[in-house]
């Protein structure tokens, strides 16, 4: 038998490690491999917690991971996103069905824009010469949290 708590652990660790990165990226512009990694070592707790069959649930997680993985690992390849970015979302992907994962890419991209405009703004005002670099980190974060949240503070859902 599963503890019922369990998930709710779960997801309020991931929400921590996911405020840790939204942090360490604004501050460093990094975020630690070691962070991306335990998110991804708790998603097989979290299949087990939630009752995930390994076949089809687990290997459609593995999937869609591997997707999200390749997709935004192009992007790094162009230059267009942090390595630590697209580690992250590889490991969130672990955690997340399908439909939610396209919700989490919705969000993020949304945030994304806000998170870009307030950088530039910010880089415009303290006059700072070169190019700015974006914390990617707390869009992916805070799509994260609008997600897994969603589930627990929603009194409509779906």
């Amino acid at each position: 038998m599963i503890a019922p708590w369990l998930p709710s652990l779960l997801v309020a660790t991931l929400a921590l490690l996911l405020l840790w990165a939204a942090v360490t990226d604004l501050r460093s512009r990094t975020i630690p491999n070691a962070l991306n990694l335990t998110i991804a070592l708790l998603a097989p707790l979290w299949w087990w917690a939630n009752g995930l069959a390994l076949y089809p649930d687990i290997a459609i997680q593995l999937g869609v991971a591997l997707a999200v993985f390749a997709l935004f690992a192009g992007l790094f390849a162009l230059g267009m996103m942090g390595g630590g970015d697209v580690k992250m979302l590889g490991a969130l992907a672990l955690w997340l069905p399908f439909e939610a994962m396209v919700l989490l890419l919705v969000l993020m991209a949304l945030a994304g824009g806000v998170v870009t405009i307030a950088t530039l703004i910010h880089h415009r005002v303290l006059r700072r010469g070169g190019r700015p670099e974006i914390p990617y980190g707390v869009a992916i974060a805070l799509a994260g949290l609008w997600v897994f949240g969603e589930r627990y503070f929603n009194p409509f859902p779906a």
